[in-house]
């Protein structure tokens, strides 16, 4: 990215390509770990989640159809989680656990957008019954989190590997989340979406208590670089290109990495 394009800012497609960029070097770590792929590695993903949450919040505040966003995150969830089930069990590469599917988190957080939008709907309408439709809408991702170890528990579910993974693959829980409780971070950014300042403070304090709690998450925090310099522009377009390019690097590297790890 030359001067002049910092100078204008970052549009969203360049956001995008951060992402993407600092994703395939977290997930080389995640590949090759048993090759000796460097701990420091996983760094650079650490800003991700964030810089994509951001860009979700984006995308859905100028989207003109919400529901149909909503629905491609959905299908784009359903599809990832049996992508790598049924990769994992034809390739059988035990050493790498794919649980990558960052869609889920996203499609989480339109839920939570959509029902802050239903909630002050309702609010301004003075209709209740939105009120009480978007609070359940917003906690429902939450709700579907304590079946899960109820699932675990249960004889007919939990040990059954393909029923497990067929309801799990069509459950929107926070707790299957990629990021889990991180994706709350969402509806907060979204709720701030008119003031990028109170979104970076956000940020921080997120990336404060994660710095607290001693892990490297922390790092999330190099995330409101690029979010300071957006221009709010769009950029340019290639629409499905993340839709495309997260499944097929995950499965390139997940494969060169069971070839070389059979050797």
């Amino acid at each position: 990215m030359n001067t002049d394009s910092l100078k204008k800012g970052l549009s969203t497609f360049d956001l995008k390509i951060i992402g993407i960029i600092l994703m395939f070097i977290d997930h080389i770590h995640q590949m090759f770990y048993l090759f000796g792929a460097p701990g420091w590695l996983d760094w650079f993903g650490r800003p991700v989640a964030t810089l994509f949450f951001f860009i979700s919040v984006v995308g859905f505040s100028h989207t003109h159809d919400k529901k149909k966003y909503m629905l491609r995150l959905y299908l784009s969830m359903v599809l990832m989680a049996f992508f790598t089930y049924f990769l994992g069990n034809i390739v059988h590469y035990d050493e790498v656990v794919l649980m990558n599917n960052i869609f889920r988190d996203l499609f989480i957080g339109t839920v939570m957008m959509y029902a802050l939008d239903l909630f002050t709907d309702g609010k301004n309408t003075g209709s209740w019954k939105k009120i009480v439709t978007s609070i359940f809408l917003f906690l429902l991702p939450i709700l579907f989190s304590l079946i899960i170890p109820w699932m675990f528990s249960s004889q007919l579910i939990g040990q059954n590997r393909i029923i497990f993974m067929l309801i799990t693959s069509f459950l929107p829980a926070l707790l299957l989340a990629e990021n889990n409780f991180m994706v709350l971070l969402i509806p907060l950014l979204y709720l701030a979406r008119n003031h990028r300042n109170i979104q970076c403070i956000i940020i921080s304090i997120v990336a404060g208590i994660y710095f607290f709690l001693g892990t490297t998450q922390w790092i999330m925090i190099f995330s409101i670089i690029p979010i300071l310099l957006y221009n709010g522009q769009k950029g340019r377009g290639m629409k499905y290109f993340f839709y495309i390019f997260y499944p097929a690097h995950i499965a390139l590297l997940y494969l060169l990495s069971a070839f070389l790890y059979k050797q």
